[in-house]
């Protein structure tokens, strides 16, 4: 059965690592038979949650910029995939505001119910996206039908495009998709 597949792309850097893995996993899904769609953030305008709580009431933001059109397609998704590098051991800040500013789903009849999880960073350690999957994992705590499906870990790229000297981590990303 095909899913519709949301992957947000949370890295400010084009052609950036995280956005590697996502593309690869982007990829897994679609030759999976999948209806996928990528929306980068970098080209988007999102502010930060006010902690107003009127989307609670009516169900959207009072706050007029791209989440007006990222919230509806979150809610829509079957699947949700947040791909972001590592800053300080924790999910970038984009990705966090995002988080926040999907306050709206939290009222609603959402459709996803997997959430897959792809990162990058410098370092390379097992436990260097630790405190970003636990802040991604808090986040999926409010929304009782979903949980964490998978993640990936990309550790060791630091420029742009280095994620291509890691075919293996590449592989995984596109493997999970592919297994949706």
């Amino acid at each position: 059965m095909s899913k519709k597949v949301l992957i947000l792309s949370t890295s400010p850097r084009r052609n950036s690592n995280s956005e590697a893995l996502a593309a690869s996993f982007a990829a897994g899904a679609a030759e999976a038979g999948h209806a996928v769609e990528t929306i980068c953030l970098r080209d988007k305008e999102l502010r930060f949650c006010r902690g107003c709580f009127a989307c609670q009431k009516t169900g959207k933001c009072v706050i007029r910029d791209d989440m007006q059109q990222i919230v509806p397609k979150m809610e829509a998704a079957d699947v949700l995939v947040f791909a972001t590098p590592i800053y300080y051991y924790e999910m970038s800040g984009q990705m966090k505001t995002l988080l926040d500013r999907g306050n709206p789903l939290f009222v609603a009849d959402y459709a996803f119910r997997d959430v897959y999880f792809l990162a990058s960073a410098a370092e390379d350690e097992p436990g260097v996206p630790a405190r970003a999957v636990s802040g991604l994992e808090g986040w999926i705590e409010c929304f009782p039908k979903a949980r964490l499906a998978g993640t990936v870990f990309g550790g060791g790229v630091t420029e742009s495009g280095e994620m291509k000297d890691h075919p293996e981590k590449l592989r995984a990303a596109y493997e999970l998709g592919k297994a949706l």
